[in-house]
């Protein structure tokens, strides 16, 4: 069986890692190279680093950071925030990440998630899907940093973009995201139930029940969260003993 993995996440802004609640409200969590060192020490299994202002402010993710955290790490790094080309991952997997993240860019331009996955293997494109249920209980997709609402449901956009070769998913609801309550059981069950590529929950991780409900009752592949191991309120190593002893396959 293959085992189910803990990331955390390094949202960075200014160079600086942070952390809010619904996708507002930023505050500064840390050094993301010292971050990024002490996770992989304490037992990551991957470790995830998001510019997230980089589509906003129209600019590029900041590579030198990228590279110097490489440098300290010995776990799979996924880098995301402003990428919209070929040229753009070669660029950050020169400087030390294995896998890349796309967002907005993806959803503008489906025939990136082909172009790279063609140039560079499908195993390095994740698709990160910023998702929010709204009144009618659907969930939506959404794009700049959850900034832009479209039309288009959560699920076909999942489907659509593995069609396209798309070799894993990043899904973070906006509803949980930095509220502790607990993932997103229901829309995560629906991707990990419908797609054949693996499901990465993001958004509402808060103590460690939950991360054995979002493996046990949505089947995600792997569990991301960032304020609880920032902020040291969750240790990865005691979460994954937690998890074994739950009949949950992790690498300890």
């Amino acid at each position: 069986m293959l085992t189910k993995r803990i990331i955390p996440c390094l949202d960075i802004k200014d160079g600086r890692t942070v952390k809010g609640v619904n996708f507002e409200s930023l505050r500064d969590a840390g050094d993301p190279v010292e971050l990024g060192k002490l996770y992989a020490q304490q037992g990551a299994d991957e470790l995830v680093f998001l510019d997230i202002t980089a589509t906003n402010e129209k600019r590029k993710t900041l590579r030198t950071l990228v590279n110097k955290i490489a440098h300290n790490i010995n776990i799979p790094f996924t880098v995301g925030g402003g990428i919209s080309s070929v040229e753009d991952v070669s660029l950050l997997l020169q400087n030390g990440a294995d896998k890349t993240s796309i967002n907005t860019s993806a959803f503008k331009n489906p025939k990136l998630i082909t172009d790279l996955a063609k140039e560079f293997g499908s195993q390095c494109v994740v698709l990160a899907i910023d998702t929010k249920k709204e009144e009618d209980g659907q969930w939506y997709v959404y794009l700049n940093g959850g900034r832009v609402k479209t039309e288009m449901k959560c699920i076909d956009w999942a489907r659509q973009a593995v069609d396209l070769g798309a070799g894993e998913i990043l899904l973070t609801s906006m509803n949980h995201d930095g509220t502790k309550q607990g993932f997103a059981i229901d829309i995560t069950k629906t991707l990990s139930e419908t797609l054949p590529v693996p499901v990465i929950a993001s958004g509402g991780g808060g103590k460690i029940a939950h991360f054995v409900d979002v493996f046990e009752l949505a089947h995600a592949d792997a569990a991301l969260a960032a304020s609880i191991f920032h902020f040291k309120e969750v240790e990865i190593l005691h979460l994954k003993q937690v998890l074994k002893e739950n009949n949950i396959p992790v690498r300890i």
